[in-house]
């Protein structure tokens, strides 16, 4: 075997073991920060702002993951269009996110108790 061929299989090797692990440490914090959020909601460590604060920053850090360790954002030659595009998404799913708990805020904001009450009569078929 040459030896350019050789260096060339042992940093394939390389670039693919090191791709394995960032696929693996990836994984590994996205099940830890899923569980996270489980164990939060289901054990109601926080109330209200704070549960929804909580969520909120443990879907961030998700995200950042996500794109760190399994797209490899900003490993590439010419990263630019792909940022441009994370940033379209970052906001649209903002826009998404925001408006409906705004919206959800909103409709129990303004609903009154006779409201609620009649609602869930007619939707469990009464209480």
């Amino acid at each position: 075997m040459s030896s350019r061929l050789h260096k060339v299989m042992v940093s394939r090797h390389d670039t693919e073991s090191a791709n394995l692990f960032s696929y693996i440490l990836g994984f590994t914090l996205s099940i830890i920060l899923t569980g996270w959020a489980y164990l939060a909601t289901t054990h109601h460590v926080f109330g209200g702002w704070g549960l929804v604060a909580t969520l909120f920053l443990l879907a961030t850090v998700q995200f950042v993951v996500q794109v760190v360790y399994f797209l490899h954002l900003g490993q590439e030659a010419r990263p630019r269009w792909k940022r441009l595009l994370l940033i379209m998404m970052i906001t649209f799913v903002l826009i998404l996110v925001l408006g409906s708990i705004w919206i959800m805020y909103n409709l129990n904001y303004r609903m009154t108790q006779d409201q609620i009450h009649h609602y869930l009569q007619t939707q469990d078929g009464g209480i």
